[in-house]
């Protein structure tokens, strides 16, 4: 088992800067694939970073350039840096944490058995 805790959610205005941290805890060797989903209201869960064991990361193409994953082995914990945020960034934000090399996973929350609680993300113009 893997138990994920977010935080550094908050609210900005378009054009600012938060980071996002995930700590991770139990069975960590296990988790070769770490990610950030998000879910606006009344939209489907969607993928947006990820990073496996070997520090390689993805990203959904609208996060390309503004947002940056990175994850510290030695705490345990997961970033996601994200800067020149928009309104449609609203959401709330999800670590989770696969079994699978991203590769494999990919993009689908099926493939992600542990997940956090969430951080709300809200962006005004």
């Amino acid at each position: 088992q893997v138990q994920l805790v977010e935080s550094g959610g908050g609210s900005v205005q378009t054009g600012g800067s938060l980071r996002l941290s995930c700590a991770a805890s139990g069975y960590t060797s296990s988790a070769y694939c770490m990610g950030w989903f998000r879910q606006a209201p009344g939209k489907e869960r969607e993928g947006v970073a990820r990073i496996d064991i070997a520090g390689t990361t993805g990203y959904a193409d609208s996060m390309k350039g503004r947002f940056t994953i990175s994850r510290d082995k030695n705490k345990n914990t997961m970033y996601l840096q994200m800067n020149s945020l928009k309104p449609e960034d609203t959401a709330m934000y999800y670590c989770a944490a696969s079994r699978y090399y991203c590769y494999s996973a990919s993009w689908l929350p099926s493939n992600f058995p542990y997940w956090g609680q969430g951080t709300q993300v809200t962006v005004s113009s």
